[in-house]
């Protein structure tokens, strides 16, 4: 189970976090920056086609993106916020600024998804006393330059090692773990052979069986793996959703809800058969 603001949500199926990005200049191509009207209508889309979770994010972490201010973030994000405060599934913030998560909370976020794992000066007393969810992602170096030469000795002992740090760190500043999901960070400062093992080894990357969310819908790696542009990466971003689960992702965050749902319920009718099956043996 995972404590999630008012929401308790259950991680004996794989959950569907579903991306509403409120940005001008998202990698995906997908950004409804100042649209209120789009962005809500997307997320009630998103909830229809089963989306356990919706991630609103107002400020782009591409490779080689420029930091929003704080009033920036807030001006795009608050508006969407409150419309979708009755939407009835858990709203999660894709911000690593204190001052945008305290605005949050304060208006109903269930979840922090915070890229810098609450490495930022106030990020963790910012959450402390709250009831959200919070997920710890792994990056090397920033958005501006994560990309550029990025070097591990083994990036599967490292990136757990990372996890669990900012996992005990975050304990310690009051947040409960049952609050805590981890994210290995997919192509935040990795080459596609990092990415690649970490995806290979999704289920030893979490300390004491922390939820992982993994994000790899219609990233670069599946482009350079395929050959295909971000509008052509939705077969590549199925077929590394239903990888991740079997390796142990308990939430995948994807631009595309109801294929990913629909990919999952194919994914667990043949678990549940596989089950039945060895019961009967």
């Amino acid at each position: 189970m995972l404590r999630c603001g008012s929401y308790t949500l259950d991680l004996s199926r794989p959950l569907v976090m579903g991306i509403v990005n409120l940005t001008p200049d998202s990698f995906s191509g997908d950004g409804l920056a100042d649209d209120v009207e789009r962005a809500v209508d997307q997320a009630y889309q998103q909830i229809a086609a089963g989306a356990d979770i919706l991630d609103l994010g107002a400020e782009s972490s591409r490779p080689g993106a420029i930091p929003a201010t704080v009033d920036e973030e807030l001006r795009r994000l608050l508006p969407v916020l409150e419309a979708l405060a009755d939407c009835g599934v858990p709203l999660s913030i894709d911000t690593y600024k204190p001052e945008v998560m305290r605005a949050s909370l304060a208006r109903g976020a269930s979840m922090i998804n915070d890229i810098y794992a609450l490495r930022m000066p106030g990020a963790a007393a910012a959450l402390a006393d709250s009831d959200c969810a919070v997920c710890l992602m792994h990056m090397q170096g920033d958005p501006l330059t994560m990309q550029q030469q990025p070097s591990y000795g083994d990036v599967v002992a490292e990136v757990r090692s990372f996890l669990r740090e900012r996992a005990d760190a975050a304990i310690a500043s009051g947040i409960q773990a049952e609050r805590l999901v981890l994210d290995p960070g997919f192509c935040f400062g990795k080459t596609l052979a990092h990415n690649l093992e970490l995806l290979c080894n999704c289920a030893r990357l979490s300390p004491d069986g922390m939820p992982i969310l993994a994000g790899i819908s219609r990233k670069s790696m599946l482009g350079m793996l395929t050959g295909q542009p971000v509008e052509q990466r939705l077969a590549a971003s199925l077929s590394a959703a239903v990888l991740a689960v079997q390796r142990g992702v308990g939430i995948l965050r994807v631009h595309d809800v109801a294929e990913t749902v629909a990919a999952l319920a194919v994914w667990q009718a043949v678990e549940a058969c596989s089950a039945g099956a060895a019961h009967l043996r």
